[in-house]
């Protein structure tokens, strides 16, 4: 892994249409080697693409590895860039940060899975503090990196899953703008099946229930590449009117329902190599195919 992170300490000196043609060839070699997470992502598009031919699905999943391919040798612009660099590739839409509304009152600032999103992450954090939650990862040397990466700015709050729910809600209250990722299948544990494209998805509740107990308004944030290897597009979408309501399924709901939309816009960027179908309601058979 050191040898990993030395190459991409070097490489995030080149000009990015240099690194993003870089990681889009690593992501062709790694679509062809990585079967598992390949049938998972095509597994994923049939489940929530039925309408496009196999052909369009491979080649959307192709697509898919090659852009989350780059948006990792592409994170080390955003571990040791210069600010001055990073502003200039980062487009900010309507732009720019709205730090004032952000910071108010209680923000969750919701962003999906989508592979630019530590650049959603960098662009917040050149201008204003935030939390987020984190997950420690298993190699030392790139937890370490990581964790510098997200903090080499504003002073930011990481916690882990196992820190629980209280020092979200501290931060929340002391307005401190809270990054969450809602979109992942952790279980049936503080979830509910809630259909995502149509399929029954196992979806936290918790920025339902985070908003409602703290009054929090949630305004989502999304991070997508700019056509030919211009930059990244961070754009903020207004905060939701009267959210979460009284019903916190149907609060999950129109959570879901935005991420679709969102990824219809950019399906291409979407976590697809995630089982985000995993969890089954009633002992339902598993989705994906087992490994041989």
């Amino acid at each position: 892994m050191k040898l990993v992170l030395g190459l991409m300490w070097l490489l995030h000196w080149l000009p990015l249409p240099v690194l993003g043609r870089f990681g889009k060839f690593t992501g062709s070699l790694l679509f062809i080697l990585l079967r598992a997470r390949r049938e998972i992502t095509l597994t994923n598009l049939r489940l929530c693409m039925p309408e496009l031919t196999e052909a369009e699905r491979v080649t959307l999943a192709r697509q898919h590895f090659q852009a989350y391919a780059r948006s990792i040798w592409e994170r080390g612009i955003l571990w040791w860039a210069s600010e001055a660099r990073l502003n200039r590739l980062i487009t900010v839409e309507p732009g720019p940060v709205p730090v004032a509304e952000m910071t108010a009152k209680p923000t969750i600032l919701l962003c999906p899975h989508f592979v630019c999103l530590d650049v959603a992450g960098a662009s917040i954090a050149m201008v204003a503090s935030a939390s987020s939650m984190y997950v420690t990862q298993k190699n030392a040397a790139f937890d370490q990196v990581l964790r510098a990466g997200r903090a080499r700015f504003k002073p930011v709050k990481l916690f882990t899953r196992q820190d629980g729910i209280k020092p979200i809600l501290r931060a929340l209250r002391d307005k401190l703008p809270y990054f969450m990722l809602p979109d992942m299948d952790f279980g049936e544990k503080d979830a509910e099946f809630v259909p995502f494209f149509g399929i029954d998805a196992a979806t936290l509740t918790a920025t339902a229930r985070i908003a409602a107990t703290t009054g929090a308004q949630v305004m989502p944030v999304i991070a997508t590449f700019l056509p030919n290897y211009q930059g990244w597009r961070v754009k903020f979408y207004p905060v939701w009117d009267n959210y979460p309501g009284p019903d916190m399924v149907a609060a999950t709901r129109r959570m879901n329902e935005f991420i679709e939309e969102r990824v219809r816009e950019a399906p291409a960027e979407y976590f697809w190599t995630h089982k985000r179908f995993k969890t089954r309601p009633n002992g339902e058979p598993s989705l994906y195919p087992r490994r041989k």
